[in-house]
């Protein structure tokens, strides 16, 4: 039984008519919200300078574990990668306070696979709290106007459904951090307050074509963590992802491989630019987790430097099979 009808719900023709009647509300919407990233987002020269640290959300005695299942139902494909890793209660204990960092970076419907699926935001909330958790939180800090973002993609509505709190960025959510040792993560605004209190921390990102990195998929989407005028770190883009992979190190991640971007990322625009490639990896090595999507994109972790980078800084291994995964087919 297929449990994501969203991912059929618009054909051609419907998403055309929706798109148009969009348009003109989103450039709006993209003026109003520009300042909070890329050339006018808050410097740090206006916001609160108190140092503030970052834990470290793994989980230690889960160890670096990867799942990969294959099947066409996104749904169903990430509940058994769950189960498979040990189940939800091995990862989000009663009380956690769980924050999904998924990338609503764009303006565009789920179908064109350039955001995170709202039905697994949707399902990974409701995991989460059947574990017991005591809060689940969605955010991002998107390029285009938030609250247009989080609600074309469908991800406001399917995790607030779900009972999660939306967070969508506020100037005053961000303050100044500096990375140790970082070359370009130094007095930089980061999306903070969301952080605040939170126990555990699941990335959740499809797969990309991107056209500067090479790919985009779970390191990269912590870029929507940062604020102020980030575009300039895409001249040192492969850097900037080592350094964000440096930055977050998360309880686990998710990253959809149902239909991939193979083409005209990250944003992409077109169905043409897909491929169903019905994959679903979960882990909780993030360095492992995109070396496997590597795959999905015809590529290798050779062709991508910011995981070599990453398995460098110590950060996981670029050799996913050196962890064993667990590769299971829903069929």
């Amino acid at each position: 039984m297929n449990h994501d009808p969203q991912n059929n719900e618009l054909n051609r023709r419907q998403f055309l008519v929706r798109s148009a009647k969009a348009g003109t509300a989103i450039a709006a919407a993209c003026a109003a919200g520009l300042w909070f990233h890329d050339t006018k987002g808050p410097d740090a020269s206006g916001l609160d300078h108190s140092d503030i640290r970052l834990p470290d959300f793994s989980i230690e005695n889960l160890g670096a574990k990867m799942s990969i299942v294959r099947g066409e139902d996104r749904i169903a494909a990430l509940r058994l990668a769950i189960k498979s890793l040990g189940g939800i209660e091995s990862i989000i204990k009663k009380d956690d306070r769980v924050l999904l960092k998924v990338n609503a970076a764009f303006a565009s419907p789920a179908m064109l696979s350039a955001t995170t699926h709202p039905s697994i935001v949707a399902e990974m909330t409701t995991l989460c709290y059947g574990a017991g958790a005591a809060a689940v939180v969605v955010t991002d800090n998107p390029i285009n106007d938030p609250a247009s973002c989080f609600n074309l993609t469908g991800i406001a509505a399917a995790a607030s459904g779900a009972g999660a709190k939306v967070i969508l960025p506020r100037a005053e959510m961000f303050k100044p951090f500096t990375l140790p040792q970082a070359k370009l993560i130094r007095n930089q605004p980061v999306l903070y307050s969301p952080l605040k209190d939170i126990t555990k921390i699941i990335g959740m990102a499809p797969v990309k074509d991107h056209h500067r990195s090479g790919a985009s998929m779970v390191m990269k989407n912590w870029y929507g963590l940062l604020g102020g005028r980030r575009n300039i770190f895409h001249q040192d883009i492969n850097t900037i992802i080592m350094e964000l992979a440096m930055m977050i190190k998360p309880s686990l991640v998710i990253l959809d491989g149902t239909q991939s971007m193979m083409t005209n990322g990250p944003t992409g625009g077109s169905l043409s630019d897909l491929k169903q490639t019905n994959t679903m990896i979960v882990g909780t090595d993030q360095v492992a987790v995109d070396a496997f999507g590597a795959t999905l994109l015809n590529k290798n972790f050779n062709d991508l430097p910011f995981i070599g980078m990453a398995e460098a800084a110590g950060l996981g291994t670029a050799d996913y099979r050196s962890l064993d995964p667990v590769e299971l087919s829903l069929s």
